[in-house]
């Protein structure tokens, strides 16, 4: 039996730095190091004060210490890891992209005033849920030993029980269009036309040559001196982006 910093240790690293920052979000905020409305996503903060960080920040906060914490952050630890393990086994940089895919149509969804909920983690997590289940879908899910059915029918069994708590679903409805429109791009779609129009951008894999083994034509047999290059380039880029952050901090404390 593996001790707890194995098993961490053993994830696959897009989901376990995920699940990482979602449960470091919380325990600052029970630790009163930040308000969680310093990360909400206010749309009128975003462009009227620049304060772009909200864009990103929103994703991390999957609400309080609770059982419906403890579930969103189970659900990134079983589901989002069996993703990444098995349909995007070598192939990082897909899931990633699928991660942001679903963040950046999260967001598009949530300048809806009718569908705005200032924190989206528990929405992006609901879009792994349903990715998962359609590429599981006959895999059985025990529902809290109650209750046994298909993953298929997984993400809906858990917006009625949001329902039957008193749970908000707007979270959960956000995700599941998220995922299924995802599905659909880079499944359905390509099955019925054989064209895939939602291919991962080449600028996701050099963001991640450097840490992980990814299948990247253009980089799988090139020289050393070209994964330096590479190496060098992405700490250019988060060089840029602390500064960014640092500029605008000092504009919004002036």
């Amino acid at each position: 039996m593996s001790t707890p910093a194995e098993f961490y240790n053993s994830l696959p690293p897009i989901s376990k730095a995920y699940g990482t920052m979602c449960l470091v979000a919380t325990t600052a905020f029970h630790l009163g190091l930040f308000p969680p409305m310093y990360t909400a996503l206010i749309y009128e903060l975003v462009f009227k004060h620049f304060q772009v960080w909200r864009l990103v920040t929103n994703f991390f906060f999957l609400g309080k210490f609770s059982i419906n914490f403890g579930i969103r952050l189970l659900m990134i630890a079983r589901y989002g890891v069996q993703l990444e393990k098995g349909v995007f086994e070598r192939r990082t940089a897909d899931f990633l992209w699928m991660m942001i895919f679903g963040a950046l149509t999260l967001l598009v969804l949530s300048a809806i005033p009718l569908l705005w909920t200032p924190f989206l983690g528990v929405s992006l997590v609901f879009m792994l849920l349903y990715v998962w289940s359609r590429e599981f879908p006959n895999a059985q899910i025990n529902l809290y030993g109650l209750v046994q059915l298909k993953a298929f029918y997984f993400p809906w069994a858990m917006l009625a029980l949001d329902v039957i708590f008193g749970s908000q679903i707007l979270p959960d409805l956000l995700g599941i269009v998220a995922g299924h429109l995802y599905y659909f791009l880079t499944v359905l779609h390509p099955l019925s036309t054989g064209k895939n129009i939602l291919k991962t951008p080449r600028w996701v894999y050099p963001s991640l040559c450097f840490h992980f083994e990814i299948p990247f034509p253009s980089l799988a047999n090139k020289p050393l001196i070209t994964k330096i290059k590479c190496k060098i380039q992405l700490m250019s880029h988060l060089v840029l982006a602390i500064k960014s952050i640092i500029n605008l901090y000092t504009v919004y404390s002036l």
